[in-house]
Order: structure tokens, then C-alpha cells, then sequence
């Protein structure tokens, strides 16, 4: 790899880092992006996945006293049960999927009527969002935009918010980590790169509070929604592009 691409990696862990410590979301979307235009898909998850898991996990610590863990416990129960399954049918998609998944993802959760859009602080609904959001893990690569909606519609602060998401977001890294590693394997893996990854993804993170602090609820949330669209329209026009060229 070109000192060049190491260069546009190493940029982009660090930012994509900042906006996920701020929002729980978006910058693995842009993380993502980046990784598949230097890697096979399932060799791009791993790395994904590896340092996601130091950002989320940094996020955490960072947020622990504000952690909902009782909503995490159902979230894990239902993330179990889906990454069973998921495992059983060793699906591993192409890059045109991937980006399709990513840019559909949040207009369809948008086309649904308010009065259904679901609230993660009802009966139930944790263990559903576990469910349905480590499909979505697996198959799109992200899941921290679907996993926000069913934050949108709580009545939970931003610091909440963000710290029960990276407690979740932390353990689905770990699990698509473990699903495309042992389908794929590990021996491609550029190992000595992912140390410098990781102490950037923790420096990222780092920086976030001190933006989180000066935020209110409501532009937290209007921020988040902005960032999420704009990203998967960017996504859906990758997309096209790759299917247009497979079919060349």
C-alpha cells in the first residue's frame, strides 16, 4: 500500500472517529467507504471492525455513569440470536450491496410513519433492536445510523444516548469481527498497521466530549439526522456506479 493511501486511512480513521464519538454514528459509514476502496470486503470488515471496536470501546469509558445497561442486556440477547442465525448461513456480501444497504437504510426507516418509528425505551423494543441491527451489522457493515432511530424517538439525553450506543455498538463489533474472521480468515490482515489505526481512532474519540458538552439535545439531533442523510445519498450514488460497471 502507497504511503499516500496509508496517509488517506490514517485521515480518515481520526475524523471518522471524531464525528462516531459525537453522534454514535455516520463516521463508520465514512470509515467503511474508505476501507473497501483498499481492501476485499470481508478483509475491509475486520479491519472495520478492529478499530471501531477501540473507538466504541474508548466511547465507553469515556461515558460509562451514563450507560442504560439493563437496555444494552436485551440489546445483547437479541444480538445473540441474529448473529447465530447469520453464522449458520455464512452470507458474505459483495461491495455494491454493502453500499446499497448503506445509503437505503435510513430513507425506508424514514418512510415509515411516525406513530410506529420505534422508541428503545419501551418493553420490548431493546431486544428487537438487537435483533434486527445486527443484521443489518452484518450485511451493510455499519449499523450505528439504524441503531439510532430507535434512539430518535426516546425521550433520553444526548450523553445518554451516546453511551448506551457505544456499549452496544462495541459488542456488534466484536461480533462481525469474529463472523467475517472465521469465514475469511485473519492471514490478510496488514497487522502492522493496526496499531497506529487504533491510537488514532482513541485520539478521534477523545476530542468528542469537548464538542458534546457545548451541544443542546435538539441540535444533537438535528446534526444527526443531517449527517445521516447526506452520507447515504452519497452511498446510493456509489452504489449505482458499481452496479453500472458489473454490468459492462
Amino acid at each position: 500500500m502507497t504511503p499516500a493511501a496509508l496517509a488517506i486511512i490514517g485521515a480518515t480513521i481520526i475524523c471518522s472517529s471524531f464525528i462516531s464519538g459525537i453522534f454514535g454514528m455516520a463516521g463508520g459509514m465514512i470509515l467503511l467507504g474508505v476501507l473497501l476502496n483498499y481492501f476485499d470486503v470481508a478483509t475491509g470488515m475486520i479491519v472495520f471492525s478492529i478499530i471501531q471496536l477501540f473507538a466504541n470501546g474508548w466511547r465507553v469509558v469515556q461515558w460509562r455513569h451514563y450507560v442504560l445497561w439493563p437496555i444494552f442486556g436485551a440489546y445483547l440477547l437479541g444480538a445473540l440470536i441474529s448473529f447465530t442465525f447469520m453464522w449458520m448461513i455464512a452470507f458474505v456480501p459483495d461491495k455494491a450491496t454493502v453500499y446499497l444497504a448503506l445509503g437505503l437504510v435510513p430513507f425506508a426507516i424514514e418512510a415509515l410513519p411516525a406513530a410506529v418509528r420505534p422508541d428503545i425505551q419501551r418493553p420490548g423494543v431493546p431486544f428487537f433492536t438487537g435483533l434486527v441491527t445486527t443484521v443489518v451489522q452484518i450485511i451493510a457493515g455499519v449499523g450505528g445510523l439504524f441503531l439510532d432511530i430507535f434512539f430518535q424517538k426516546s425521550r433520553l439525553d444526548r450523553k445518554t444516548t451516546n453511551a448506551t450506543k457505544a456499549v452496544a455498538q462495541t459488542f456488534s463489533h466484536i461480533v462481525r469481527m469474529f463472523y467475517f474472521g472465521s469465514l475469511a480468515g485473519m492471514g490478510d490482515l496488514p497487522m502492522a498497521g493496526l496499531a497506529p489505526g487504533i491510537l488514532l481512532a482513541i485520539a478521534g474519540t477523545s476530542l468528542a466530549p469537548y464538542v458534546i458538552e457545548r451541544m443542546t439535545d435538539h441540535g444533537y439531533r438535528r446534526w444527526t439526522r443531517a449527517i445521516i442523510f447526506a452520507i447515504s445519498a452519497v452511498y446510493l450514488v456509489r452504489a449505482a456506479w458499481l452496479f453500472w460497471h458489473a454490468q459492462g
